[in-house]
């Protein structure tokens, strides 16, 4: 896969998945912990800014009870994970539902599991906006459901900057294109460059607002979520990385560059 990959016939979404997504991790780190905090293991879940869908179908594929609905506003993405993940589940595709919704929207019946991936709940930049998302988010939870984001920080997240990461038949470049001090706004962008030289320029472009982790701990509890915590990830000095290693944590140390999990319980 990927050898004769270019600019002209590459998949942006199959390349995104590569370099940027690991939902069996995701995965992985949900059922652990609503299994420390529950006793047992989620069996609903919904995915919000879903894109191809890739984290529900996964959840699906865990146990033969397990159901998902995916909610994205792009249908183009929502089509190609309908084909490239839903679908191959055959009968078991009947337990993920893809919906071209809103976010914003309360779904029914309540989940035990909902998750705002990738950063992308980022792109409301107000605080009343991203207050109301986490209503919505409050109220489409069982009573004992559990709300799972991540985020991302540190000094290095204010730079603009290009970062590559060699990829099987591509390179990933995350570019920092822009940051507003004033009001906290950055710009970034996801370029794919080939072995024959071309590169697919600006195949994802994200607005956010860099929310910090005060921030957001805030306004879930405003909202009523009863108990938020920051999960820190471990540190690898051989490798001079983290270790994918996710724990509770009340402090940490500053860094150039961080990403957490936040967790909210209902």
């Amino acid at each position: 896969m990927g050898k004769g990959w270019t600019a002209k016939n590459a998949c942006k979404y199959t390349l995104y998945e590569m370099a940027v997504q690991c939902v069996e991790a995701d995965i992985d780190f949900i059922d652990r912990v609503y299994r420390e905090r529950r006793g047992h293991l989620p069996v609903s879940l919904r995915e919000d800014f879903c894109g191809s869908a890739a984290a529900a179908v996964e959840f699906v594929r865990r146990r033969p009870q397990n159901s998902a609905i995916g909610l994205d506003l792009d249908g183009d993405v929502l089509e190609w994970g309908n084909k490239t993940h839903r679908q191959p589940l055959g009968k078991d595709a009947a337990r993920v539902k893809l919906l071209k919704k809103n976010v914003m929207e309360v779904t029914r019946p309540p989940v035990d599991v909902e998750m705002g991936m990738n950063f992308s709940y980022f792109i409301f930049k107000k605080r009343e906006e991203l207050k109301a998302y986490f209503k919505t988010a409050f109220r489409s939870l069982k009573p004992d459901g559990i709300f799972f984001l991540d985020a991302y920080g540190g000094s290095d997240a204010q730079v603009p900057q290009e970062e590559k990461h060699k990829k099987k038949g591509f390179t990933y470049i995350w570019e920092q294109h822009s940051y507003n001090p004033i009001g906290s706004d950055v710009e970034n962008r996801i370029h794919f460059k080939f072995r024959d030289g071309t590169q697919l320029r600006d195949a994802f472009i994200y607005e956010w607002r860099l929310w910090s982790l005060k921030e957001i701990s805030e306004l879930l509890q405003e909202v009523g979520f009863k108990r938020v915590d920051i999960y820190w990830e471990g540190w690898d000095d051989d490798a001079e990385e983290g270790d994918g290693n996710f724990q509770i944590a009340s402090d940490a140390e500053s860094c150039p560059g961080w990403v957490a999990y936040v967790v909210a319980e209902k």
